[in-house]
């Protein structure tokens, strides 16, 4: 019953509309971005200074770059929209497809940035609302001071104390490993048939995954629980908090229903703002801790020059935004009936 009261509150005339139009924004960023790639030679820049001219028409020919460029521009449109741009071969790994890399790189990324997104938002916006109703005491005063401490210190500082006490330190007093430092391994190699397979799945996840997501949580927390308390106060002065109160509402209920209802148009904004990096993924975890996600896929595409691999994933996460900005409006309707989009 929900889930059709919620389905067809849906503005599905305005979200088709909104896609429509901005098609030609992300034709514009495609030409911006194809544009910019190519400022500086890409085939010289792969191959070096001392190429021969043979071995760069040669090159050339094979990649598509011997074509004028609004010839590779509306061909890597209708790659897109034909979703063929992801069978382009890598430069930098012969053998190997741009969606070949992608689509192995997507899944350790979601890994560690879905569950951090949750976990943050969730422990965020309860911290907000009991700070915003005990406003001026200790806890509240103590979790501003903690917050900016947070948000004070480097995300680089996080990672390395991190890896010192939640996986270093712990080898040395107790011989085995809690968490891992580098690597990665997928959390279900086959399709799961057995309690056994998810016990492994929630261990190899635990095991390779919940360190980065910890230190994640807790450098996200210091800039959204200083968001959401900012929100919050300013719901705990509507007319409506003091009717609730007049009427016998429980404090919790209060929070965690009128004020949670009737904050949620920033809370999702600010949740949204988010969802294109849930893809992308996080780089500096997935450098410093080994996994093979979208984020360190990028930084060896550009370290390797491999032109066709930083092409597909600007177009990725160009269209990511998109969809990303239009799914924030149609969640605004969802949520607060006073929102009507045409």
């Amino acid at each position: 019953m929900f889930l059709t009261q919620t389905f067809a509150r849906i503005p599905w005339a305005y979200t088709v509309r909104r896609l429509v139009y901005n098609i030609p924004v992300y034709m514009g960023v495609i030409l911006l971005v194809m544009g910019c790639l190519r400022m500086h030679d890409p085939i010289y820049s792969y191959l070096g200074k001392n190429a021969t001219e043979q071995q760069y028409e040669k090159f050339a020919e094979k990649s598509g770059l011997d074509q004028p460029f609004v010839y590779q521009y509306f061909s890597f449109l209708g790659k897109i929209v034909t979703f063929n741009f992801v069978d382009d071969p890598s430069w930098d790994k012969p053998g190997e497809s741009v969606g070949e890399l992608i689509s192995k790189s997507i899944g350790p990324s979601l890994a560690i940035t879905i569950p951090a997104l949750c976990l943050t938002s969730l422990i965020s916006i309860v911290v907000g609302l009991l700070s915003a109703f005990n406003r001026g005491n200790l806890f509240d005063k103590s979790l501003v001071v903690t917050a900016v401490l947070g948000m004070s210190v480097s995300f680089l500082v996080y990672i390395i104390f991190g890896q010192y006490f939640g996986a270093f330190v712990p080898k040395q007093h107790f011989g085995y490993d809690i968490f891992s430092v580098s690597g990665y391994e997928p959390m279900f190699p086959h399709f799961p048939t057995s309690f056994a397979d998810i016990q492994y799945a929630i261990n190899t996840w635990c095991y390779y995954c919940m360190l980065p997501v910890m230190i994640s949580v807790i450098v996200a927390m210091g800039y959204d629980s200083r968001f959401y308390r900012a929100v919050m106060v300013e719901e705990t002065g509507k007319d409506y908090i003091t009717t609730a109160k007049a009427k016998g509402a429980s404090q919790a209920k209060i929070m965690f229903v009128h004020m949670l209802m009737n904050a949620m148009i920033p809370i999702i904004t600010r949740i949204m703002t988010t969802v294109p990096f849930l893809i992308t993924g996080s780089l500096l975890l997935e450098v410093f801790f080994g996994i093979p996600g979208m984020g360190r896929q990028l930084i060896l595409a550009i370290g390797a020059k491999d032109f066709p691999v930083i092409q597909a994933y600007t177009a990725v996460l160009a269209a990511a935004f998109i969809v990303s900005n239009v799914l924030t409006d149609v969640l605004y309707a969802i949520v607060d009936p006073r929102v009507t989009l045409r």
